[in-house]
């Protein structure tokens, strides 16, 4: 397969950047997006050019490096998909694919095709610790959990950090990442002790950042790989709300 790329270029957060066009031939339909750049670098190099920089790590769906904005989607728009599970049989052969990096005013250019995401760390790392007693492992059945609770608090935790909420929402909104953050351990014995001091530090944080509000669009739910679901959100300022009433009192 044969396809043109438009790929953004730029050295730093502070230059300018731009598009450049690079043509690549003989991609097999079951590479990967990764792959496939892996080929368009090699053949960079081999020319003496600078290769074109994009962030990866697993490989796997599952560390949430990979994010790209492709052909205005992030990730390419295919539903549960990262990038680096999308493979070039999705697209038509001789295609033209636009690649950019994402497009948040927390989320600063390193270079070219990789952001800096540690705002979403500094977020997880403001909500603090469980305050679980460490030690031996408990008996499974030790802890009493309903397996709706345990259901909703897996499906929050699949979230994997990758930053594609953020870069649909026009509001560069974090609240489907932070909701489901606080929403994995908010759903369990072992985590909803500190649940109202959670929230309040990282919905503070995520303010202090920069990231805007839900913008209500529902486009964070639309390109999550993990199909994280907005109901975190309802959770999260559920949460926020009864924790600030409380402080009054």
């Amino acid at each position: 397969m044969n396809f043109t790329l438009k790929i953004w270029r730029q050295h730093n957060a502070d230059s300018k950047g731009g598009f450049e066009t690079y043509k690549v031939e003989d991609i097999p339909p079951e590479a990967s997006f990764l792959e496939m750049l892996d080929i368009l670098n090699e053949g960079i190099v081999r020319k003496g050019g600078d290769p074109v920089a994009f962030e990866h790590d697993c490989r796997e769906g599952i560390c949430g490096c990979c994010g790209l904005y492709i052909n205005g989607h992030p990730h390419g728009g295919f539903k549960g998909t990262t990038t680096c599970q999308l493979c070039m049989r999705k697209f038509k052969n001789g295609e033209t694919i636009v690649v950019e990096p994402w497009r948040a005013k927390p989320f600063p250019v390193i270079k070219d095709l990789m952001v800096d995401r540690s705002a979403l760390d500094k977020i997880i790392q403001a909500g603090g610790y469980v305050s679980c007693h460490t030690g031996g492992v408990p008996d499974a059945n030790a802890v009493l959990v309903s397996k709706h609770d345990a259901d909703l608090a897996m499906d929050a935790a699949s979230c994997i950090g990758c930053g594609a909420c953020v870069a649909a929402c026009k509001n560069a909104s974090a609240m489907l990442f932070v909701g489901a953050k606080i929403s994995q351990l908010e759903l369990l014995p072992q985590g909803r002790i500190e649940t109202e001091e959670r929230v309040k530090k990282m919905v503070a944080k995520m303010d202090e950042l920069g990231f805007g509000n839900c913008s209500d669009t529902r486009a964070c739910q639309a390109v999550c790989p993990k199909k994280i679901k907005v109901t975190n959100i309802a959770r999260m300022n559920r949460n926020y709300l009864w924790a600030k009433l409380k402080g009054k009192h």
